[in-house]
Order: C-alpha cells, then structure tokens, then sequence
C-alpha cells in the first residue's frame, strides 16, 4: 500500500467496461497511487492508457493481488469465481461487474443511491448489479420511499453493448453486410440484430425467462429489502450500439401524483428527471454520463396507484464502471480502505 494513495487493479483491463473503468477512476479522481491493469494471456504485451502514460497490461495469475488494495473484476464470472476469492484472501477488496456472487446472502450487492448501509455487512467481495436493474432501482427508490412499492413490471431495450466489444463489433459489420447486400454473420447473438430486435438476453430458464431477465427480478428484491416484492421483466436486445432504455410499470400501496412523483425525482442522487413528455430520454443523451434519466412519467389509469415512466442510462457507465467506482468510494469514506 502507498501512503500517497491506493493500489488499484482492474481484472478486464482490456474489455469495454475495463476501459470505462480506468476512465471513471481517472474523472473522479479516485486516490490511485499505482494502476495494475489485468487480464488474460491472449492481452500480453498490451497497454492501456493512464493518465496520459501507457501502462503495461499484466496477466492474471494467483499471485496478482498481493499488494493491491482493491480490484474491480469485469472479466466474466468464470474468471471471478476462481480469482476473487484469491483476492479476498491477500487482503484486496473485490468490486465484482459478473453475476457470480450477487445473490449470495452474505455478499452485499450495492447501488450507492440506493442501499448503501448494505457495505456494513463485512465481507472482501461486494457484488455490482446487473446494469439494466442498477438504473431500474435508482429510479424506483425515491418513488418507493413516497408510497410503496407494490409490484414491477419492466421492459427493457438494451444496446449492444451490454455484449461486450464483441457485440457492438457484431452490431457494426452486420449493418455494413446488410447496407452492401451481404448476408450477415451472427455469433454473439442468437439472431441478427440490425436492423431488428432481439428478445432474448443470456440462456433461457425453465420457467420461460430469460437469465438477464432473473437477474433484474432476483436482484431488485435484494437491493431494495423488499423479499416479496412481484417483479417481472422482459429483456430485449436493440440495434443501439451503447446506452440502455426501460419502460417501467410500478404500483404503489399509497397514492402518488404524477407531480409527486417529479418532486421526488428531481430531489434524487443520480436522476435527470425529464419533465416535460416531449422533452423525452434516448439512449445518445446518457451516453459518456453517469445520471440515469427519467422521462414520460404519466399515470397508469388502468390499475390503482400506478405509474408508467421510461428510463435510460449508460450501461457501461453508471450500469458498470461507476457503480463499481462508487462502491470503492464508499469503501473509502468508511475507512476500509487507507492511503
């Protein structure tokens, strides 16, 4: 550890969220010393960028971690399972970006607007939600602390992206194939996806969902306290290279006025509340930011207590990188960590 500051790994340096990772660091000017920049074998002899220097890329081994501090894993969860507990163990905390340990009851899983008093729970891995449920629960907390939340159902619409670079590099040359009259090739997705819609994100379940589509149900429920709370998603994959968007359909055991429900909006950490209904949120105005926009808030007048509004956030952003570097603030702020 250095007195001028921590030791900061990134497990997927070279990855798109590894990339955003280093970015968000640098803006929020996180007290990093040293940068350790991990990744696989086939990344060997690479370097990445850090302020303003090329910084050698180090390959992931069982001894990577012995004089780190903390490490923001976005590498896959095969990767995670095997090295963050090899992590933990040399005394490195662990932001983990996969799925593998978010619904372990003894991990805390941690949206900093939302549920920070979960990181007094004492545990060396803290869990980064999906991305498509960290913009989902910032928006339903300030509306949950007015009347109550009922039940949830969300439909997403989430960009390439969320694939990795893979996916936007899919994205990119099936749409020069089909605007040169080619026919494309699909390896990332199971079907093809520009110029069309995918209703699938991840394996299917045996109940007919999807395992994006568990992910946002199963982790709403624990990032919010609410156990019993009925949730239902929808997962769709759209020809958008980044950013996602959500409609959402809440109810409320108390009424909540649409002017109500703007008033708590507006006064919430992390939102850009769009008021006025043609004034709405695309995926191009989240992009590069970390606030999750709020727009076409209206009444649902066909169930009590119900509104519907639309959601959009960058995913790579505020639904990975800066979450995971938000957590490590807090981490910061509460002493855990030194330097």
């Amino acid at each position: 550890m250095s007195t001028n500051g921590l030791v900061v790994a990134i497990v997927g340096a070279t990855g798109a969220v590894g990339e955003e990772m280093r970015a968000v660091l640098a803006e929020r000017r996180f007290p990093v010393s040293r940068l350790v920049p991990l990744a696989s074998e086939r990344s060997a002899g690479q370097t990445v960028e850090w302020r303003g220097e090329d910084c050698l890329v180090q390959v992931l081994n069982e001894d990577s971690f012995h004089e780190v501090d903390i490490a923001l894993f976005s590498a896959g969860g095969s990767i995670s399972e095997k090295f963050a507990p090899i992590a933990a163990d040399c005394g490195c905390y662990v932001v983990d970006n996969s799925s593998a340990f978010r619904m372990m009851p003894e991990i805390p899983l941690v949206v900093p607007e939302v549920n920070p008093g979960a990181l007094e729970q004492e545990s060396m891995i803290i869990a980064n939600p999906n991305c498509s449920t960290i913009q989902e629960v910032v928006a339903l907390q300030p509306l949950h602390a007015v009347a109550g939340l009922k039940r949830v159902v969300a439909s997403t619409y989430q960009s390439a992206s969320g694939a990795g670079r893979n996916g936007m590099d899919e994205l990119r040359d099936q749409t020069i194939d089909l605007l040169n009259f080619r026919e494309p090739k699909n390896n990332t997705f199971s079907r093809r996806l520009a110029f069309d819609t995918i209703p699938q994100i991840d394996v299917f379940q045996d109940d007919g969902f999807t395992k994006e589509e568990h992910k946002m149900m199963f982790e709403t429920r624990k990032i919010m306290e609410l156990p019993d709370l009925p949730v239902c998603a929808t997962c769709v994959r759209v020809p958008v290279f980044l950013g996602h968007a959500m409609s959402i359909n809440a109810e409320f055991e108390r009424p909540i006025s649409v002017e109500d429900a703007m008033s708590a909006l507006e006064n919430a950490p992390g939102v850009i509340l769009h008021r006025d209904p043609a004034d709405f949120p695309v995926a191009a105005d989240a992009q590069g930011a970390d606030d999750v926009h709020i727009g076409r808030l209206r009444v649902d007048p066909s169930a009590p207590n119900a509104l519907t509004f639309w959601v959009v956030a960058d995913n790579l952003r505020k639904g990975a990188a800066t979450n995971a570097v938000q957590i490590a603030e807090l981490l910061k702020a509460a002493g855990h960590l030194d330097g």
